[in-house]
Protein backbone atom coordinates (compact mmCIF):
# COMPACT_ATOMS: atom_id res chain seq x y z
CA UNK A 1 0.00 0.00 0.00
CA UNK A 2 3.10 2.69 -0.90
CA UNK A 3 1.80 5.46 -1.59
CA UNK A 4 1.77 7.33 -4.87
CA UNK A 5 5.46 9.37 -5.45
CA UNK A 6 6.74 8.01 -2.60
CA UNK A 7 8.63 5.35 -1.00
CA UNK A 8 7.97 3.59 2.56
CA UNK A 9 11.24 3.94 4.30
CA UNK A 10 13.03 6.75 2.04
CA UNK A 11 12.34 9.79 0.32
CA UNK A 12 11.70 10.71 -3.42
CA UNK A 13 12.40 13.70 -5.61
CA UNK A 14 8.75 14.25 -6.37
CA UNK A 15 8.79 14.12 -2.78
CA UNK A 16 11.41 16.94 -1.88
CA UNK A 17 9.45 18.54 -4.29
CA UNK A 18 6.32 18.53 -2.96
CA UNK A 19 7.76 19.59 0.74
CA UNK A 20 9.10 22.28 -0.71
CA UNK A 21 6.33 23.53 -2.41
CA UNK A 22 4.00 22.97 0.84
CA UNK A 23 6.43 24.94 2.85
CA UNK A 24 6.25 28.09 0.04
CA UNK A 25 2.74 27.35 0.26
CA UNK A 26 2.62 28.69 4.01
CA UNK A 27 4.68 31.43 3.29
CA UNK A 28 2.81 32.67 0.88
CA UNK A 29 -0.50 32.75 2.88
CA UNK A 30 1.40 34.10 5.75
CA UNK A 31 2.40 37.19 3.31
CA UNK A 32 -1.79 37.91 3.52
CA UNK A 33 -2.15 39.71 6.12
CA UNK A 34 -3.95 42.94 7.93
CA UNK A 35 -0.27 44.49 9.19
CA UNK A 36 2.46 45.42 6.60
CA UNK A 37 5.38 43.14 8.21
CA UNK A 38 3.74 40.60 10.39
CA UNK A 39 1.29 38.28 9.72
CA UNK A 40 -2.59 38.97 11.17
CA UNK A 41 -5.35 36.93 9.96
CA UNK A 42 -8.74 37.73 11.81
CA UNK A 43 -12.18 35.85 10.96
CA UNK A 44 -13.32 37.24 7.46
CA UNK A 45 -11.02 39.98 7.37
CA UNK A 46 -9.66 41.32 4.09
CA UNK A 47 -6.40 38.98 3.13
CA UNK A 48 -8.64 36.17 3.87
CA UNK A 49 -10.07 36.71 0.12
CA UNK A 50 -6.60 36.49 -0.89
CA UNK A 51 -6.13 33.34 0.91
CA UNK A 52 -8.94 31.78 -0.89
CA UNK A 53 -8.19 32.75 -3.94
CA UNK A 54 -4.85 31.51 -4.05
CA UNK A 55 -5.47 28.27 -2.70
CA UNK A 56 -8.18 28.13 -5.40
CA UNK A 57 -5.39 28.75 -7.95
CA UNK A 58 -3.30 25.56 -6.33
CA UNK A 59 -6.30 23.27 -6.82
CA UNK A 60 -7.74 24.58 -10.26
CA UNK A 61 -4.84 22.43 -12.34
CA UNK A 62 -6.60 19.30 -10.24
CA UNK A 63 -10.36 20.32 -11.98
CA UNK A 64 -11.57 21.45 -8.30
CA UNK A 65 -13.37 24.20 -7.82
CA UNK A 66 -14.04 25.95 -4.46
CA UNK A 67 -17.19 27.57 -2.78
CA UNK A 68 -16.96 29.71 0.65
CA UNK A 69 -20.09 28.79 2.79
CA UNK A 70 -21.47 31.34 4.83
CA UNK A 71 -19.29 31.22 8.13
CA UNK A 72 -16.65 32.04 5.05
CA UNK A 73 -15.77 28.39 5.59
CA UNK A 74 -13.13 27.36 2.12
CA UNK A 75 -14.70 23.85 0.72
CA UNK A 76 -13.21 21.87 -2.15
CA UNK A 77 -14.00 18.24 -2.81
CA UNK A 78 -11.86 15.71 -5.13
CA UNK A 79 -14.62 13.15 -5.97
CA UNK A 80 -15.03 9.62 -5.71
CA UNK A 81 -14.51 7.37 -7.95
CA UNK A 82 -17.35 7.49 -10.76
CA UNK A 83 -18.98 4.15 -11.81
CA UNK A 84 -17.92 2.69 -15.23
CA UNK A 85 -21.15 4.12 -16.78
CA UNK A 86 -20.43 7.72 -15.77
CA UNK A 87 -16.83 7.65 -16.94
CA UNK A 88 -17.43 10.73 -18.70
CA UNK A 89 -17.91 12.80 -15.93
CA UNK A 90 -13.97 12.29 -15.40
CA UNK A 91 -13.41 14.94 -18.13
CA UNK A 92 -15.91 17.63 -16.44
CA UNK A 93 -14.49 20.22 -13.89
CA UNK A 94 -15.55 18.77 -10.29
CA UNK A 95 -17.13 21.37 -8.43
CA UNK A 96 -17.69 21.20 -4.60
CA UNK A 97 -21.15 19.42 -4.36
CA UNK A 98 -23.89 19.94 -2.13
CA UNK A 99 -25.54 16.10 -2.87
CA UNK A 100 -25.54 14.61 0.76
CA UNK A 101 -25.56 11.18 -0.62
CA UNK A 102 -21.78 10.73 -1.94
CA UNK A 103 -19.41 9.48 0.74
CA UNK A 104 -16.96 12.03 1.82
CA UNK A 105 -14.38 12.61 4.14
CA UNK A 106 -13.04 15.91 5.65
CA UNK A 107 -9.65 17.17 5.72
CA UNK A 108 -8.07 20.35 6.63
CA UNK A 109 -7.70 23.14 9.43
CA UNK A 110 -8.15 27.06 10.17
CA UNK A 111 -6.81 29.84 8.37
CA UNK A 112 -6.96 32.99 10.50
CA UNK A 113 -4.13 33.61 12.79
CA UNK A 114 -3.16 35.81 15.96
CA UNK A 115 -1.38 38.37 16.23
CA UNK A 116 1.93 38.26 14.67
CA UNK A 117 1.76 34.63 14.19
CA UNK A 118 3.80 32.33 12.60
CA UNK A 119 3.03 30.48 9.29
CA UNK A 120 2.43 26.96 9.78
CA UNK A 121 -0.68 26.86 12.85
CA UNK A 122 -3.55 25.61 11.12
CA UNK A 123 -2.87 27.02 7.64
CA UNK A 124 -0.15 23.51 7.57
CA UNK A 125 -3.16 21.41 7.82
CA UNK A 126 -4.98 23.11 4.98
CA UNK A 127 -1.76 23.29 2.34
CA UNK A 128 -0.83 19.72 3.47
CA UNK A 129 -4.75 18.73 2.03
CA UNK A 130 -4.11 20.70 -1.24
CA UNK A 131 -0.38 18.15 -1.37
CA UNK A 132 -2.21 14.81 -0.94
CA UNK A 133 -4.87 16.07 -3.62
CA UNK A 134 -2.19 16.36 -5.32
CA UNK A 135 -0.13 13.36 -4.64
CA UNK A 136 -2.94 11.05 -5.46
CA UNK A 137 -2.47 12.00 -8.98
CA UNK A 138 -5.79 11.51 -10.04
CA UNK A 139 -6.22 8.42 -8.67
CA UNK A 140 -9.84 8.32 -7.41
CA UNK A 141 -11.26 6.34 -3.82
CA UNK A 142 -14.25 4.87 -3.16
CA UNK A 143 -15.35 8.30 -0.90
CA UNK A 144 -14.82 12.12 -1.67
CA UNK A 145 -12.43 13.87 -0.08
CA UNK A 146 -13.43 17.51 0.87
CA UNK A 147 -10.59 19.96 1.74
CA UNK A 148 -11.66 22.67 4.70
CA UNK A 149 -9.84 25.57 5.11
CA UNK A 150 -11.89 26.93 8.55
CA UNK A 151 -12.77 30.66 8.56
CA UNK A 152 -11.86 31.22 12.50
CA UNK A 153 -10.15 29.14 15.16
CA UNK A 154 -8.33 31.48 17.11
CA UNK A 155 -10.78 33.72 18.77
CA UNK A 156 -8.83 36.98 18.12
CA UNK A 157 -11.58 38.85 16.77
CA UNK A 158 -14.78 38.14 18.64
CA UNK A 159 -13.35 36.81 21.45
CA UNK A 160 -15.41 33.83 20.80
CA UNK A 161 -13.18 30.67 19.08
CA UNK A 162 -14.05 28.21 16.45
CA UNK A 163 -16.38 29.93 14.68
CA UNK A 164 -16.00 27.86 11.11
CA UNK A 165 -16.42 25.00 12.73
CA UNK A 166 -19.04 25.41 14.94
CA UNK A 167 -21.27 26.58 11.90
CA UNK A 168 -20.51 22.89 10.51
CA UNK A 169 -21.64 21.13 13.34
CA UNK A 170 -24.80 23.54 13.81
CA UNK A 171 -23.54 25.86 16.47
CA UNK A 172 -23.19 29.11 15.35
CA UNK A 173 -26.02 30.46 16.78
CA UNK A 174 -28.22 34.35 17.06
CA UNK A 175 -26.11 35.01 20.04
CA UNK A 176 -23.06 34.54 18.83
CA UNK A 177 -24.14 36.26 15.62
CA UNK A 178 -24.88 39.39 17.75
CA UNK A 179 -21.11 39.56 19.47
CA UNK A 180 -18.74 42.46 18.33
CA UNK A 181 -15.23 43.45 17.67
CA UNK A 182 -13.20 46.26 19.10
CA UNK A 183 -14.96 48.29 16.16
CA UNK A 184 -18.65 47.71 17.18
CA UNK A 185 -18.92 45.20 13.86
CA UNK A 186 -21.51 42.30 14.77
CA UNK A 187 -20.68 38.81 13.35
CA UNK A 188 -22.69 39.26 11.09
CA UNK A 189 -22.12 42.48 10.20
CA UNK A 190 -18.74 40.98 9.18
CA UNK A 191 -20.34 37.99 6.74
CA UNK A 192 -22.19 40.02 5.38
CA UNK A 193 -19.18 42.39 4.65
CA UNK A 194 -17.74 39.46 3.66
CA UNK A 195 -20.72 39.40 0.07
CA UNK A 196 -21.86 36.50 2.65
CA UNK A 197 -25.63 35.81 3.99
CA UNK A 198 -25.98 35.12 7.52
CA UNK A 199 -29.66 33.47 6.71
CA UNK A 200 -27.23 31.06 4.83
CA UNK A 201 -25.46 29.74 8.05
CA UNK A 202 -28.11 26.50 8.38
CA UNK A 203 -26.58 25.42 4.89
CA UNK A 204 -23.58 25.13 6.09
CA UNK A 205 -24.01 22.26 8.76
CA UNK A 206 -22.48 18.76 7.46
CA UNK A 207 -24.70 16.43 5.81
CA UNK A 208 -25.03 12.76 7.25
CA UNK A 209 -22.55 11.49 4.26
CA UNK A 210 -19.39 12.81 6.11
CA UNK A 211 -17.39 9.54 7.09
CA UNK A 212 -15.06 11.90 9.37
CA UNK A 213 -12.42 14.44 9.56
CA UNK A 214 -8.32 14.63 9.69
CA UNK A 215 -6.63 17.66 11.15
CA UNK A 216 -2.83 17.88 10.16
CA UNK A 217 -1.21 20.44 12.64
CA UNK A 218 1.88 21.54 14.30
CA UNK A 219 1.66 19.88 17.98
CA UNK A 220 2.51 24.01 19.55
CA UNK A 221 4.70 22.39 22.49
CA UNK A 222 8.07 20.69 23.34
CA UNK A 223 7.07 17.43 23.95
CA UNK A 224 7.69 15.36 20.50
CA UNK A 225 11.11 17.62 20.47
CA UNK A 226 11.88 16.17 23.76
CA UNK A 227 10.62 12.50 22.79
CA UNK A 228 13.25 12.64 19.35
CA UNK A 229 9.95 11.83 17.02
CA UNK A 230 8.54 13.33 13.96
CA UNK A 231 4.86 12.78 14.45
CA UNK A 232 2.49 11.40 16.97
CA UNK A 233 -1.27 10.26 17.02
CA UNK A 234 -3.54 12.71 18.89
CA UNK A 235 -5.57 10.00 20.76
CA UNK A 236 -7.62 13.08 23.18
CA UNK A 237 -8.14 16.67 23.13
CA UNK A 238 -7.92 17.76 27.08
CA UNK A 239 -10.59 19.27 28.64
CA UNK A 240 -9.96 22.26 30.42
CA UNK A 241 -11.45 24.68 33.66
CA UNK A 242 -10.80 27.79 34.31
CA UNK A 243 -11.40 29.52 37.55
CA UNK A 244 -10.96 32.77 38.83
CA UNK A 245 -10.06 33.27 42.47
CA UNK A 246 -9.75 36.30 45.42
CA UNK A 247 -7.73 36.63 48.16
CA UNK A 248 -8.59 39.13 50.52
CA UNK A 249 -6.92 40.33 53.61
CA UNK A 250 -5.73 44.24 54.95
CA UNK A 251 -3.75 46.93 52.81
CA UNK A 252 -1.52 48.15 55.34
CA UNK A 253 1.85 50.05 55.52
CA UNK A 254 4.50 48.18 54.36
CA UNK A 255 7.12 49.93 56.65
CA UNK A 256 5.37 50.09 59.54
CA UNK A 257 3.14 46.78 59.73
CA UNK A 258 5.32 44.30 61.59
CA UNK A 259 5.78 40.80 59.31
CA UNK A 260 3.55 38.72 62.21
CA UNK A 261 0.58 41.01 62.17
CA UNK A 262 0.18 41.28 58.15
CA UNK A 263 -3.10 39.99 56.55
CA UNK A 264 -0.76 39.48 52.77
CA UNK A 265 -3.33 39.01 50.35
CA UNK A 266 0.04 38.52 48.17
CA UNK A 267 2.09 36.69 49.79
CA UNK A 268 -0.75 33.77 50.68
CA UNK A 269 -1.61 34.27 46.26
CA UNK A 270 1.78 33.10 46.20
CA UNK A 271 2.33 30.33 48.20
CA UNK A 272 -0.97 29.00 46.58
CA UNK A 273 0.94 29.44 42.99
CA UNK A 274 3.95 27.44 44.44
CA UNK A 275 1.00 24.98 45.44
CA UNK A 276 -0.72 24.44 42.18
CA UNK A 277 2.72 23.68 40.92
CA UNK A 278 3.56 21.03 42.70
CA UNK A 279 0.31 19.46 42.54
CA UNK A 280 0.28 19.67 38.88
CA UNK A 281 3.93 17.77 38.57
CA UNK A 282 2.74 15.23 40.77
CA UNK A 283 0.05 14.05 38.62
CA UNK A 284 1.06 12.53 34.63
CA UNK A 285 -1.05 14.29 32.14
CA UNK A 286 -2.02 17.09 34.04
CA UNK A 287 -1.08 21.08 33.28
CA UNK A 288 -1.85 23.67 35.63
CA UNK A 289 -1.21 27.28 35.73
CA UNK A 290 -1.94 30.51 36.99
CA UNK A 291 -1.81 32.67 34.02
CA UNK A 292 -3.12 36.19 35.72
CA UNK A 293 -2.00 38.45 39.04
CA UNK A 294 -3.60 41.09 40.12
CA UNK A 295 -2.77 42.93 43.35
CA UNK A 296 -4.36 45.80 44.82
CA UNK A 297 -3.44 48.39 45.42
CA UNK A 298 -0.67 47.64 43.39
CA UNK A 299 1.91 50.13 45.37
CA UNK A 300 5.72 49.25 46.39
CA UNK A 301 5.32 50.41 50.10
CA UNK A 302 1.52 48.68 50.52
CA UNK A 303 1.04 45.52 51.37
CA UNK A 304 -2.14 43.82 49.30
CA UNK A 305 -5.11 43.94 50.73
CA UNK A 306 -6.38 42.18 47.74
CA UNK A 307 -5.11 39.79 44.88
CA UNK A 308 -6.95 38.06 41.83
CA UNK A 309 -5.80 35.17 40.05
CA UNK A 310 -6.45 32.55 37.21
CA UNK A 311 -6.36 29.26 37.16
CA UNK A 312 -5.94 26.94 33.70
CA UNK A 313 -6.04 23.18 34.47
CA UNK A 314 -6.42 20.64 31.61
CA UNK A 315 -6.06 17.03 31.45
CA UNK A 316 -7.24 14.05 29.04
CA UNK A 317 -9.12 12.53 32.11
CA UNK A 318 -12.55 14.63 33.39
CA UNK A 319 -12.09 13.22 36.02
CA UNK A 320 -8.43 13.89 36.92
CA UNK A 321 -8.90 17.24 35.71
CA UNK A 322 -12.15 17.97 38.02
CA UNK A 323 -10.56 16.08 41.10
CA UNK A 324 -7.08 18.24 40.52
CA UNK A 325 -9.52 21.51 40.54
CA UNK A 326 -11.13 20.82 43.54
CA UNK A 327 -7.86 19.84 45.30
CA UNK A 328 -6.59 23.18 44.50
CA UNK A 329 -9.26 24.61 45.47
CA UNK A 330 -9.36 22.99 48.87
CA UNK A 331 -5.35 24.07 49.05
CA UNK A 332 -6.55 27.30 48.41
CA UNK A 333 -8.79 27.67 51.78
CA UNK A 334 -6.49 25.77 53.77
CA UNK A 335 -4.00 28.52 53.24
CA UNK A 336 -6.04 31.47 53.37
CA UNK A 337 -7.43 30.03 56.73
CA UNK A 338 -3.69 29.81 58.23
CA UNK A 339 -3.10 33.02 57.15
CA UNK A 340 -6.17 34.71 58.17
CA UNK A 341 -7.45 35.95 55.08
CA UNK A 342 -10.56 35.25 52.82
CA UNK A 343 -10.37 33.30 49.62
CA UNK A 344 -13.47 33.37 46.85
CA UNK A 345 -13.56 31.62 43.89
CA UNK A 346 -15.82 31.16 40.71
CA UNK A 347 -15.71 28.84 37.94
CA UNK A 348 -15.54 30.37 34.11
CA UNK A 349 -15.22 27.66 31.88
CA UNK A 350 -15.88 23.54 32.08
CA UNK A 351 -15.14 22.07 28.92
CA UNK A 352 -14.85 18.22 29.16
CA UNK A 353 -12.06 16.38 26.98
CA UNK A 354 -12.82 15.21 23.42
CA UNK A 355 -11.56 11.70 22.70
CA UNK A 356 -11.07 10.91 19.22
CA UNK A 357 -12.23 8.27 17.23
CA UNK A 358 -11.12 5.05 18.01
CA UNK A 359 -10.79 4.16 14.93
CA UNK A 360 -9.36 6.42 12.57
CA UNK A 361 -6.82 6.86 15.84
CA UNK A 362 -5.52 3.42 15.35
CA UNK A 363 -5.58 3.98 11.54
CA UNK A 364 -2.83 6.39 12.19
CA UNK A 365 -1.09 4.96 14.46
CA UNK A 366 -0.59 1.86 11.79
CA UNK A 367 0.12 3.96 8.59
CA UNK A 368 2.85 5.53 11.40
CA UNK A 369 4.24 2.11 11.75
CA UNK A 370 3.75 1.41 8.24
CA UNK A 371 6.04 4.55 7.03
CA UNK A 372 8.92 3.82 9.80
CA UNK A 373 7.65 5.58 12.42
CA UNK A 374 6.97 5.17 16.34
CA UNK A 375 3.35 5.08 16.19
CA UNK A 376 3.21 7.44 19.54
CA UNK A 377 -0.11 8.68 21.18
CA UNK A 378 -0.64 11.77 22.74
CA UNK A 379 -3.31 13.98 24.17
CA UNK A 380 -3.44 17.63 22.88
CA UNK A 381 -3.18 19.88 25.73
CA UNK A 382 -4.60 23.01 23.29
CA UNK A 383 -7.91 23.07 21.62
CA UNK A 384 -8.34 22.56 18.29
CA UNK A 385 -11.19 22.34 15.35
CA UNK A 386 -11.52 18.44 15.16
CA UNK A 387 -12.56 19.02 19.07
CA UNK A 388 -15.40 20.48 17.80
CA UNK A 389 -16.32 18.48 14.46
CA UNK A 390 -15.83 15.65 16.93
CA UNK A 391 -18.95 16.35 17.54
CA UNK A 392 -20.83 15.47 14.72
CA UNK A 393 -18.33 13.24 12.64
CA UNK A 394 -15.56 10.60 13.73
CA UNK A 395 -12.17 12.66 14.17
CA UNK A 396 -8.70 12.47 14.41
CA UNK A 397 -5.35 14.62 14.43
CA UNK A 398 -2.14 13.88 13.67
CA UNK A 399 0.54 16.78 15.17
CA UNK A 400 3.75 17.30 13.44
CA UNK A 401 6.67 17.97 15.95
CA UNK A 402 7.62 21.78 16.64
CA UNK A 403 11.16 22.83 16.91
CA UNK A 404 11.58 24.40 20.26
CA UNK A 405 8.01 24.43 21.20
CA UNK A 406 7.09 27.96 19.73
CA UNK A 407 4.36 29.09 18.33
CA UNK A 408 2.22 31.97 17.83
CA UNK A 409 5.36 33.58 17.05
CA UNK A 410 6.68 34.54 13.43
CA UNK A 411 9.86 32.26 14.47
CA UNK A 412 7.46 29.34 14.32
CA UNK A 413 8.66 26.81 12.52
CA UNK A 414 8.43 22.90 10.70
CA UNK A 415 11.15 20.37 9.87
CA UNK A 416 10.93 19.19 5.98
CA UNK A 417 11.38 16.11 7.07
CA UNK A 418 8.67 15.88 9.57
CA UNK A 419 6.57 17.43 6.53
CA UNK A 420 7.46 14.41 4.17
CA UNK A 421 6.41 12.16 6.77
CA UNK A 422 3.68 13.27 7.28
CA UNK A 423 2.46 13.27 3.80
CA UNK A 424 3.41 9.99 3.96
CA UNK A 425 1.33 9.09 6.61
CA UNK A 426 -1.29 11.17 5.21
CA UNK A 427 -1.61 9.29 1.86
CA UNK A 428 -1.18 5.91 3.50
CA UNK A 429 -3.99 6.52 5.91
CA UNK A 430 -6.21 7.43 2.91
CA UNK A 431 -5.49 4.34 1.19
CA UNK A 432 -5.65 2.26 4.14
CA UNK A 433 -9.65 3.66 4.60
CA UNK A 434 -10.42 2.83 0.77
CA UNK A 435 -9.65 -0.77 1.49
CA UNK A 436 -10.94 -1.21 4.78
CA UNK A 437 -14.31 -2.78 4.33
CA UNK A 438 -15.27 -1.90 8.35
CA UNK A 439 -14.86 1.74 7.32
CA UNK A 440 -16.68 1.86 3.42
CA UNK A 441 -19.58 0.23 5.18
CA UNK A 442 -19.77 1.94 8.29
CA UNK A 443 -18.73 -0.58 10.28
CA UNK A 444 -16.56 1.63 12.43
CA UNK A 445 -19.68 3.35 14.35
CA UNK A 446 -21.06 0.33 15.40
CA UNK A 447 -19.84 1.34 18.72
CA UNK A 448 -22.99 3.49 19.88
CA UNK A 449 -20.60 5.55 22.73
CA UNK A 450 -18.83 6.71 19.27
CA UNK A 451 -21.48 7.32 17.12
CA UNK A 452 -21.10 10.74 16.31
CA UNK A 453 -24.27 12.93 16.47
CA UNK A 454 -25.06 13.62 12.51
CA UNK A 455 -25.08 9.80 12.45
CA UNK A 456 -27.48 8.82 15.26
CA UNK A 457 -31.33 8.85 14.00
CA UNK A 458 -33.72 11.56 15.69
CA UNK A 459 -35.53 9.06 17.91
CA UNK A 460 -32.23 7.91 19.71
CA UNK A 461 -31.20 11.47 20.01
CA UNK A 462 -34.38 12.01 21.85
CA UNK A 463 -34.16 8.50 24.37
CA UNK A 464 -29.95 9.54 24.85
CA UNK A 465 -30.83 13.07 25.85
CA UNK A 466 -33.53 11.86 28.11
Amino acid sequence: MTPPNATIGNVSAATHTAVATILERCQALSRFSEVPGATRRAFLSAPMRACHAEIAKWLAPLGIATRIDAAGNLHAVYPAAVPPASDSAANSVARPSLDQSVPTFLIGSHLDTVPNAGAYDGVLGVVLAVALLESLAGRRLPFAIELLGLSEEEGVRFGVPFIGSRALVGRLDEDLLRRTDAHGISVRHAIEDFGLQPSAIPQAALGPNILGFLEFHIEQGPVLEDLGLPLAVVDAIAGQSRLEFIFSGRTNHAGTTPMHLRHDALAGAAEWIGAVERSAQSVPGLAATVGVIEAKPGATNCIAGQVRVSLDVRHASDAARRAAASGLIQIAMQIARARKLQVQHKTLLEQPATPMHPFLVDRLARSLTAIGCQPHRMASGAGHDAMILAERVPSAMLFLRTPGGVSHDPTETVAPADIAKALACGLHFLLQLSESPDFLHHKYLQSESMKPDSLIPDSEKRTRRA
